[in-house]
């Protein structure tokens, strides 16, 4: 780090010096001088970094007893591609003969996998851009300074993407009421089986699930928001998927929740039959049809009417709020009797099928009006589906479509990339013996007279002055020597 300082004021601050004497000439000149300003930082920073590194490299190749068992080999230079930029640096190649192992020492105490070429705050920029836009920007958005990754090295790490799932509280929450709403969106897959397949792939579709869990909605003005929100989701195929999937949901009910308290779960819903299977999952859940379906239905069944379509409507909705499953039916026999074509009459006998084979789901929203049950899940699916996954023409892979539902939901979640970038490393152990270091006097001294010699006028900086900070690296180093 002190070398790179002492670089940047011999040759970073006459650059910057430049930069400014350039912004005096034509001082509406401000793009440029924030871009010399931040290009020459961010070469510091990358400096300072390489530098850093090399440092810990070197006490592995020049202190034996930082490595037992272990022999140089060579020294590369190589590069890591961090959020600032691409960092050049050299690290030592060892070899244990013991073993028969090869292996860069810096990248496992760094925590690198073999070949491993991204820091995790580069990923995690990764993840946040390609949750939002494309995996090509995604990318693009590795680094600050420009440097980028394929869109391919984009979808290898999405793929292989695990989630953790929602931790419990300690003291848990009371509360009468839970709302529950469930959707899917329609997201068109690339192709069945052959990438030639077109034709047949334009019809086929793959449907991640939302859940989410919520204690109420809190009015502000116009602004509607929901209370204690907590979302759930991803591809859930079959029968198998929609268990593990309604599982996750009502562990984290039982774990953030006194169910002893707890009287009432709404599950609003179309009337999928993934979306029933979540009722039945809880004693006190029960599934409600959502009105934005019925409204949809009951419109579809009604349209041709003409100037009666207001007034069949009305009956219907009438009939619904009243509790009349009779009268309703027989409204919707009238409509099919007054209705003319074949096409037509069909669509209102599924409307029909549809709202009578739903009635008791929806009398279990009439009848419990109090409890301000609403369904917000189209919203939901439009913003944290759609608008990545299928508003516009793009064609995903079942494992893609999957990963970035469940990416959308953890962000919405709040979720930290950073966070996620680490769950997926396992905590390597330290290797036994290495414990404990112990420096010497000399150690000190040799210390302190090294960093004077090196560091010249920059060693009466009292930051540097200090040899504790070497030393401290140095315990550092082999308190956190792990599988070596």
């Amino acid at each position: 780090m002190i070398n790179s300082i002492q670089q940047f004021q011999t040759e970073g601050v006459k650059k910057l010096e430049k930069v400014f004497n350039s912004y005096v000439s034509d001082m509406t000149k401000v793009a440029e001088m924030v871009q010399g300003v931040t290009e020459s930082v961010i070469g510091l920073g990358l400096s300072m970094i390489a530098e850093e590194w090399e440092f810990y490299d070197t006490l592995l190749h020049d202190r034996k007893e930082l490595r037992p068992g272990w022999k140089v080999v060579r020294r590369d230079e190589v590069s890591k591609l961090t959020s600032l930029g691409e960092v050049r640096y050299k690290k030592t190649y060892f070899h244990n003969p013991q073993t028969g192992e090869r292996c860069y020492l810096l990248d496992r105490l760094m925590g690198f996998g073999v070949g491993e070429r991204l820091t995790e705050d580069a990923v995690a920029r990764i993840y946040e851009e390609a949750a939002d836009s494309s995996y090509r920007k995604g990318g693009m958005n590795a680094s600050i300074s420009g440097a980028a990754v394929s869109k391919e090295t984009v979808m290898e790490k999405l793929h292989c993407l695990q989630f953790p799932g929602a931790a419990g509280l300690k003291e848990k929450k009371q509360v009468k009421t839970l709302y529950i709403d469930a959707d899917e969106d329609h997201v068109a897959l690339q192709y069945l089986e052959k990438k030639e397949d077109v034709r047949s792939a334009l019809k086929h579709t793959f449907m991640p699930k939302l859940v989410y869990v919520y204690e109420g909605i809190r009015a502000e003005g116009e602004r509607h928001e929901l209370v204690g929100v907590r979302y759930f989701g991803g591809g859930c195929e079959g029968t198998e998927g929609t268990q593990q999937l309604w599982k996750e949901v009502y562990d984290y009910i039982s774990g953030t929740y006194d169910e002893e308290a707890l009287e009432c779960i709404y599950v609003n819903g179309d009337g999928a039959e993934w979306i029933k299977t979540g009722a039945k999952v809880h004693a006190r859940a029960k599934f409600v049809l959502d009105r934005y379906h019925m409204h949809k239905y009951i419109t579809a069944a009604t349209s041709h009417l003409g100037d009666s379509a207001q007034d069949a409507r009305s009956e219907i909705w009438r009939a619904v709020n009243g509790k009349r499953k009779k009268r309703a039916e027989e409204i919707f026999d009238w409509i099919i009797g007054v209705t003319e074509t074949e096409s037509r009459k069909k669509a209102v006998e599924t409307s029909k099928d549809y709202i009578l084979g739903h009635w008791t789901a929806i009398m279990n929203g009439v009848r419990n009006k109090e409890d301000d049950i609403h369904c917000s899940a189209e919203g939901h699916i439009s913003h944290i589906y759609a608008d990545r996954m299928s508003s516009r023409p793009l064609g995903w892979s079942k494992r893609g479509a999957d990963k970035m539902a469940r990416l959308r939901v953890y962000k919405k979640n709040g979720g930290d990339m950073l966070a996620l970038v680490r769950y997926q490393k396992q905590e390597l152990p330290k290797a036994a013996g290495m414990e404990e270091m112990v420096c010497s006097a000399e150690d000190v001294l040799k210390s302190e007279r090294k960093n004077r010699k090196e560091q010249g006028y920059l060693a009466d900086l009292p930051v540097y002055t200090i040899p504790y900070t070497q030393i401290k690296k140095i315990a550092a180093l082999k308190n956190h020597i792990w599988g070596l």
